[in-house]
């Protein structure tokens, strides 16, 4: 336990050194990275991964299961750096930014939105310190989540039960965007938001997605055509490298 809590990490969150992207325009670049995760050593994830991602533009990621989309986001968010190669943000090194600072310019829908044993609004604002109610109102507007928040017995001082189990798998995957937009993030990144969703809830999620895709730099791992339709970009994903990239029409 004690070795434990001596250990240093490599990628340290609290550490308030490195430079401070005030004003981002939100360019992505993964620069012919190299990477296997630390725990398997023996499988390489990526050999020479390249992919650019414009200011303001939609990206989608595609492939079979196993070719690193989800790798992707893990290494965008820094929570793990690339053997070789870089990770950049308007051509700044990741490794050069304050972790705090750059995450919260950053916001992440995942597969399975991960809620906490209180209420709604507590689990909204938990993605931005000091949230105020005009904006966890605005969030969930954006987030298409106020008409069943409305509804809910308390609105948004509603408890969610225990890993969010009084909401359905919709209505929790709308307060995760909520959570998420909440800090108004330059990057926006969709892993696999809507694929655990029936089709109904998928149609109103997705909805929800294309309002706060708006005017952001957006990265979707997508398994479902519905999800990318609205992308400008289509990038393949295989054998740890990107084998087609395009422009939608």
């Amino acid at each position: 336990m004690f070795e434990t809590i001596k250990r240093k990490p490599k990628i340290d969150a609290s550490d308030t050194s490195g430079m401070v992207l005030e004003d981002i325009k939100g360019d992505i670049e993964i620069r012919d990275v190299y990477f296997r995760y630390p725990a398997r050593p023996d499988v390489q994830i990526f050999s020479g991964f390249s992919l650019y991602v414009p200011s303001g533009t939609t990206a989608a990621l595609v492939g079979q299961s196993g070719s690193g989309k989800s790798t992707v986001i893990s290494l965008l968010e820094r929570f793990y750096d690339p053997n070789s190669g870089e990770v950049l943000i308007d051509s700044v090194n990741l490794k050069k930014l304050q972790l705090k600072g750059i995450r919260q310019k950053i916001g992440l829908v995942s597969q399975e939105p991960i809620l906490f044993l209180t209420s709604v609004r507590e689990n909204i604002a938990y993605g931005k310190e000091n949230a105020t109610d005009a904006e966890i109102r605005t969030a969930i507007e954006l987030a298409n989540a106020a008409k069943f928040i409305d509804k809910l017995p308390k609105g948004l001082d509603t408890m969610v039960g225990e890993h969010g189990t009084q909401l359905s798998g919709g209505q929790k995957q709308r307060i995760a965007i909520a959570r998420a937009i909440l800090k108004n993030p330059r990057i926006l990144l969709l892993d696999e938001a809507t694929s655990a969703l029936d089709i109904e809830s998928e149609h109103i999620v997705q909805d929800a997605l294309d309002n706060v895709m708006a005017n952001r730099t957006t990265v979707v791992v997508a398994h479902r055509l519905t999800t990318i339709r609205k992308t400008d970009i289509i990038a393949v994903a295989h054998q740890g490298k990107i084998i087609e990239h395009g422009e939608t029409i």
